[in-house]
C-alpha cells in the first residue's frame, strides 16, 4: 500500500478544527456545483449504515456535511452520484455483507465513471480489511475510521482534488468535535453522543480495539445541543455510548452519568429522555434512585446479561455473576415495578455446554424480560474468545439456541399481556407501514402501538388505551387526556401488582 495515500492531521481544539471544517465545506460545495453542471441537475447522495445507533447518529452528521455542500439525500444506491457505507464491525458478517455489495457498487461506477463511492466506520478501523480493498476494491474514493469522522468535509476535498484511492486512518485521537451539520431522520427525538470508547475488553467483542478508549464529552456541550434539539422540535433524546455508566469518569471535572440525566431532566421542552447501553458492572444505585424520581426518563432499561453461568460469564470478562446480576435487577424492580427490561445473550461461546443455556434460562425465566436479543456466537478475529479452545459444535449451539429463544419469546409475550386494557402515553413516530389509516407510537417501556390516527400529528404525545395485545405489539385508540392521566396511575398501581419480589 503506498505510503502517500495515507493522511494523517495535527490536532487542533474543537472549536478552532469546527471552522476549519466549516471552510472545507464550503470550498467542497465548489466541486459538487461544477458536478452539478456537469449533470445538468443536482447530484444525489446514499448514506447507508450498518450497525448501532452510534453508526446511525454518524450518518447522521454524514448526511448533513453531504447536504450542506450540495447533494440531494436519496436512499437507492442506483440513482446516487455518492454511496457512502457507514460499516460496523461487530461481527464477521458484517464485513462480508459489506464485501458482497462493493461489487455490485463497482457495477454502478462502470456505468457512471463520476460515481464516487466512500468507506467508514468500525469495519474501516481493521489492518486487514483495508488491505483488502487496496487489492481488490481499487475503485473506492475514500476510506476513513470512526476517530476522524468531523475530518469528513477535509477528506472529501481531498478526494475531489485526486484521482487516486484516500485512505486516512487514524489509531486513537483524543478530540471530540460535535459542531457540525446534521440531517436528522426524525423531527421529533435525535440520539445524543455522550462518550466514545470502550474499556471494558469483553472477550467476544471487537469494539474496543476498532472504538478505541472511553471519551466522554463535556456535559455543557451535551445539555447546549439538546437545548437547540428541542427548540427545533425533538422531544426526545436517546443518550448514546458503548456503556453509559461509564460517563464523566476521564473528565477534567468528574461527573457520574445519573448527574448528567438530572441536568438533561432541566432542559424546558424536553418530554423524554433514553439512554443506552448500560453494563450491569458500574450501574449505580445513584443511576436507579435518579430514574426512579425521574418524570421524563422513558421506563426502559437496556440490560445485557451476555449469560447465566458464572463460568462463562468470567470467560467473557463480563466482570459479574449470575448472583450479582438477578439482585442488581431485583434493586432496579423494587424501585421502579412498571420499568421493562430488555437484555442481549449470546449462545455458543467458547466452552458453553447445554447445562451452561439452562442457567442462562433460569436468569430469563426470573429477570422476566420484556424483550431479550438472542445472538449465535460469531467468531470475531482480533478478539480473544476467538483464539479460545472448546469452539462448540453447531449442533449444540443451535439446540441450545432454539431452547432458549422459545423461552424468551413466551416470556415477552406474557410480560406484554399484562398491559392489555392499560392507558399509557405513547410518541407518535409514523404512518404504519401495513395501513395508512393507522398511527404507529412508541410506549415509555419501548413497544409500540397502532391506533387509528384522526387528527393526531407526527412527534406528538398522546394517551392510548392497549386495547388488544398482540405478542409484542398492541393496536388500542386515544383516549381524553384528563381521563386518561387518572387510568395511568390506576394502570401502573395494577402493574405495581403483578411484580414478584424477589427474584432469586
Amino acid at each position: 500500500m503506498a505510503d502517500h495515500n495515507i493522511m494523517q492531521y495535527t490536532s487542533t481544539n474543537d472549536e478552532q478544527e469546527s471552522a476549519l471544517q466549516n471552510k472545507y465545506m464550503d470550498e467542497a460545495a465548489f466541486y459538487v456545483d461544477a458536478l452539478s453542471k456537469q449533470l445538468g441537475r443536482k447530484p444525489l447522495c446514499c448514506v447507508t449504515t450498518f450497525g448501532c445507533q452510534m453508526n446511525a447518529r454518524d450518518s447522521e452528521k454524514l448526511l448533513g456535511i453531504l447536504t450542506r455542500i450540495g447533494y440531494l439525500p436519496t436512499e437507492k444506491e442506483e440513482e446516487a452520484d455518492f454511496v457512502i457505507y457507514n460499516t460496523c464491525t461487530v461481527r464477521d458478517n458484517a464485513n462480508q455483507r459489506v464485501y458482497g455489495r462493493l461489487g455490485f457498487l463497482n457495477s454502478l461506477k462502470r456505468k457512471k465513471p463520476h460515481l464516487k463511492i466512500a468507506l467508514c466506520g468500525c469495519m474501516m478501523q481493521e489492518k486487514s480489511v483495508i488491505e483488502k480493498i487496496w487489492q481488490s476494491y481499487r475503485f473506492v474514493d475514500l476510506i476513513f475510521g470512526t476517530h476522524n469522522i468531523f475530518k469528513f468535509a477535509q477528506l472529501l476535498v481531498t478526494m475531489f482534488e485526486n484521482q487516486e484511492m484516500i485512505i486516512d486512518i487514524w489509531q486513537e485521537t483524543d478530540q471530540i468535535v460535535e459542531e457540525l451539520p446534521v440531517s436528522r431522520k426524525y423531527p421529533y427525538k435525535s440520539g445524543i453522543n455522550i462518550m466514545f470508547g470502550c474499556n471494558n475488553f469483553c472477550s467476544y467483542c471487537i469494539v474496543p480495539y476498532v472504538r478505541g478508549r472511553e471519551r466522554s464529552r463535556d456535559p455543557k456541550e451535551i445539555i447546549r445541543e439538546i437545548e437547540r434539539l428541542v427548540a427545533d422540535g425533538v422531544v426526545e433524546v436517546m443518550l448514546l455510548g458503548q456503556n453509559v455508566n461509564s460517563y464523566g469518569k476521564n473528565l477534567k471535572e468528574p461527573i457520574t452519568f445519573a448527574q448528567l440525566l438530572q441536568e438533561v431532566e432541566q432542559i424546558d421542552g424536553l418530554k423524554r429522555i433514553r439512554f443506552m447501553t448500560s453494563h450491569p458492572k458500574d450501574l449505580s444505585d445513584e443511576l436507579i434512585d435518579v430514574m426512579k424520581h425521574s418524570t421524563k426518563i422513558c421506563r426502559h432499561l437496556h440490560l445485557p446479561v451476555q449469560a447465566g453461568s458464572d463460568r462463562i460469564l468470567q470467560a467473557m470478562n463480563r466482570r459479574y455473576t449470575k448472583e450479582q446480576y438477578l439482585s442488581l435487577v431485583e434493586k432496579i424492580k423494587t424501585a421502579m415495578p412498571d420499568i421493562a427490561i430488555t437484555t442481549d445473550i449470546i449462545v455458543g461461546f467458547p466452552g458453553e455446554t447445554l447445562e451452561d443455556v439452562e442457567e442462562t434460562i433460569d436468569v430469563v425465566r426470573k429477570v422476566q424480560y420484556d424483550n431479550a436479543f438472542t445472538f449465535i456466537y460469531s467468531k470475531r478475529t482480533g478478539t480473544p474468545a476467538a483464539a479460545m479452545e472448546n469452539q462448540v459444535p453447531e449442533e449444540i449451539v443451535r439446540e441450545g439456541f432454539d431452547k432458549l429463544l422459545k423461552v424468551v419469546q413466551d416470556t415477552a409475550r406474557e410480560r406484554a399481556a399484562l398491559l392489555q386494557g392499560k392507558v399509557m402515553e405513547a410518541l407518535v413516530e409514523e404512518v404504519n407501514e401495513q395501513d395508512d389509516s393507522l398511527l404507529t407510537g412508541r410506549l415509555s417501556n419501548n413497544m409500540l402501538v397502532h391506533f387509528p390516527a384522526g387528527d393526531i400529528q407526527i412527534g406528538q404525545l398522546v394517551m392510548v388505551s392497549l386495547d388488544t395485545c398482540h405478542g409484542f405489539y398492541y393496536t388500542g385508540h386515544v383516549v381524553d387526556k384528563k381521563l386518561s392521566e387518572a387510568q395511568l396511575r390506576d394502570s401502573l398501581r395494577e402493574l405495581e401488582k403483578t411484580q414478584q419480589f424477589p427474584i432469586k
